[in-house]
């Protein structure tokens, strides 16, 4: 995907803190993330690891306890993070759009979903009724839905994967060129995710619609994206396309992740969990922050930070193991 590609969304250098009675915590720590135009990027991590943090930033929705500290989000050109808001709302929901986490709750009971695309395209100034219905329900039968019954439906008349699609379709309204999906498969059971995900697949493939996928589920994003990009306690540790990644990953946090998969055709006691636990993101250690979990850190591991390189073209590690290689 990149060497000559273009660049839709280009995180420097983010960092965001939430404020609590301990002191901040430092949810996502100086992150740098580069986004190309019509692929699909896969963000993995354990919970706590500031994935949907990172999500939340880009799209300008954190909570009152959170703020970006430092860095910057560019998006055609412009920092999002310095915008006005009248600049960012012609941007936010209309260029890039996101289904956020637990996002089935998200329908109101009392409203038709017809009501849900109405309701949403006059929030950002659009009042042709007759191009909104259209929209939704030509959204809808790509989605394999039928737009008839399910725009005169209440949300309760539904099923979870139904809702899940017409999030989807709602998200999709303002014809926005990137779309965020935080965890949208969680809740469903494992036949009904299967089906969201192929047809998310088809979507990108006629729409070329760029995408964040946001998991804690490796398989997914295997089958899923183009690219993917390891999170761990508010960094991203290793970065670059699913197939070599996942292949030979390099980073041994990525490595634990992989190992803690359980295979169809594998000796179920070959599956091992990751020992320990995440660290302490208010009084974070010194050092690469995988370090206290890592069977093979070394002592500059414990005390100072490991760079960020590129092992071989387009695949870069935070790792001290590869500090003097080269790739």
């Amino acid at each position: 995907m990149p060497g000559g590609k273009e660049v839709i969304i280009d995180v420097k250098n983010l960092s965001v803190h939430y404020m609590t009675l301990r002191g901040f915590l430092k949810a996502v720590n100086d992150v740098d993330l580069t986004i190309y135009k019509g692929e699909i990027m896969g963000i993995v991590g354990e919970s706590g690891s500031g994935k949907s943090t990172l999500a939340m930033a880009i799209m300008n929705i954190l909570p009152p306890t959170a703020r970006i500290v430092s860095g910057s989000i560019f998006f055609d050109g412009k920092d999002l993070v310095r915008l006005k808001k009248g600049e960012l709302r012609e941007i936010l929901w209309k260029r890039i759009s996101i289904i956020p986490q637990a996002a089935l709750n998200a329908l109101n009971p009392v409203l038709k979903i017809k009501s849900h695309f109405l309701e949403t395209a006059r929030a950002h100034g659009i009042k042709d009724r007759e191009w909104v219905i259209d929209r939704a329900s030509k959204l809808l039968e790509l989605l394999r839905l039928d737009p008839e019954r399910v725009l005169e439906s209440y949300p309760h008349e539904l099923s979870g994967g139904m809702k899940q699609r017409v999030l989807i379709a709602l998200a999709m309204l303002l014809e926005p060129e990137v779309l965020i999906l935080d965890e949208p498969t969680t809740a469903l059971d494992v036949l009904t995710q299967r089906f969201i995900l192929d047809l998310l697949k088809e979507l990108h493939e006629k729409t070329r619609i760029t995408m964040i996928f946001i998991t804690h589920d490796i398989a997914v994003i295997a089958d899923l994206a183009d690219r993917v990009a390891i999170m761990y306690a508010g960094k991203i540790v290793e970065v670059g396309d699913v197939f070599t990644v996942f292949k030979n990953p390099y980073h041994p946090y990525t490595l634990a992740l992989m190992k803690s998969i359980p295979s169809l055709i594998g000796d179920i006691n070959e599956m091992k969990s990751i020992p320990g636990t995440l660290p302490d993101l208010i009084n974070p250690p010194p050092g690469c922050l995988f370090a206290p979990r890592c069977s093979k850190a070394m002592d500059i591991c414990r005390k100072t930070p490991p760079p960020y390189i590129e092992i071989k073209k387009d695949h870069f590690v935070a790792c001290w193991l590869y500090s003097k290689k080269e790739g």
